[in-house]
């Protein structure tokens, strides 16, 4: 874990890359490894549908994620999902569906631009159960024991302190809850040099944990019944030599 200096370095950077990202209404590989493909061909090569992104807001799908956590959540009518860095609302928007009229979805982030785009997105488009509110991860504002499902979509990664943000995710969820997180972990060790990259971090590679330890942290937070359910190689064109066949998107569930 980094100081608290260097976390707060790092959270400044990060924020205005993807406050950026927001305001220019795309991304090129921040968390993806469809570089040079169009947004709705990344989304599709990460695991949306075409049916689910024809039924989304373009505007929602900025080339961000390295998965699809709500295929895999298992979503019913009327739960309460969290969605940690929710973005401008891709994941949020989808579980929206899912959960119906008498569910809710909230989305935390803490880029005020995603947050404000992501509102307007749902103020255009009649969304009703749906919230977006600014904070973060590691600190969630959010009730105790209040939400059903959370997921995320390669966001944890760019925490300085997961322990802190899965303990925080646990402390939200009701008892009995899940958690589905799509996410990059690694195999083995990340150079030093990139590891003290702040591009890195932002492009959610450097922060990256070893996938054992990602899994232990996990525990550690509380959860159990932890289970990887899919996974597979990360690959960005010119993505450094040396991590060649270490990074994994992996879609990681556990419970209450």
């Amino acid at each position: 874990m980094k100081s608290e200096k260097e976390a707060e370095n790092l959270k400044e950077f990060v924020k205005e890359r993807y406050s950026q990202i927001a305001r220019e209404g795309s991304s090129c590989c921040s968390c993806s490894d469809t570089c040079g493909l169009g947004v709705i061909e990344q989304a599709k090569n990460i695991g949306y549908s075409e049916e689910e992104l024809k039924s989304l807001p373009l505007s929602t799908n900025l080339g961000l994620g390295c998965g699809n956590p709500t295929a895999l959540a298992e979503l019913k009518e009327g739960e309460t999902v969290l969605d940690l860095g929710s973005g401008s609302g891709i994941d949020v928007f989808l579980a929206s569906k899912k959960v119906g009229t008498e569910g809710l979805v909230i989305g935390v982030d803490m880029t005020e631009d995603m947050v404000n785009k992501a509102r307007e997105i749902a103020h255009q488009f009649g969304y009703q159960n749906v919230e977006f509110r600014l904070g973060e991860i590691e600190n969630l504002p959010v009730q105790d024991s209040s939400i059903d499902v959370i997921i995320s979509n390669c966001v944890v990664n760019l925490s300085p302190d997961k322990l802190r943000t899965y303990q925080e995710a646990f402390r939200v969820l009701k008892p009995g809850g899940r958690v589905l997180i799509s996410d990059l972990v690694t195999e083995g060790e990340i150079p030093e040099d990139i590891k003290k990259s702040f591009a890195a971090w932002a492009g959610c590679i450097a922060g990256a944990m070893e996938k054992q330890e990602y899994l232990n942290t996990l525990k550690k937070a509380g959860f159990k019944d932890i289970a990887a359910v899919s996974e597979k190689i990360y690959y960005e064109p010119g993505i450094d030599d040396r991590l060649l066949g270490k990074i994994i998107s992996v879609q990681i569930k556990a419970y209450k």
